[in-house]
């Protein structure tokens, strides 16, 4: 059973930096693609940065390519989005999510296996 689980966000001002943390266990995610996906209130669910665990290319929301940044580490079986440069339309629940696929999809509905979110929240 894959579980995730999110750790890390809380409160940045605008300019500032967050990380958020995946622990991925389960079972091997070798076939696996890992994504951050963000809710704010009111707003749909939206994909926000993705990469295959085997590693390979990194996919960004436009709005945060330069500014965040995914990693893995599989020593640790988790996965990482590191924010810099938050503006406060960053505030959100951040969540992890992965899905056993060839491909690296960026919609959240592609998404097989969720962490249960955690909030940042950046002040201006």
């Amino acid at each position: 059973q894959v579980q995730l689980a999110e750790s890390g966000g809380g409160l940045a001002q605008a300019g500032g930096s967050l990380s958020v943390s995946c622990a991925a266990s389960g079972r091997t995610f070798t076939n696996f693609a890992m994504g951050w996906f963000r809710q704010a209130p009111g707003k749909e669910r939206e994909f926000v940065a993705a990469v295959r665990w085997s590693g390979g290319v990194k996919y960004y929301k436009d709005s945060v390519q330069g500014r965040f940044a995914i990693s893995r580490d599989h020593a640790n079986n988790r996965v990482y989005l590191h924010m810099n440069s938050l503006k406060p339309e960053d505030t959100a629940v951040y969540y992890c999510a992965a899905v056993m696929s060839l491909k690296t999809p960026l919609y959240w509905d592609a998404y097989d296996y969720w962490g249960q979110g955690t909030q940042v929240t950046v002040s201006s």
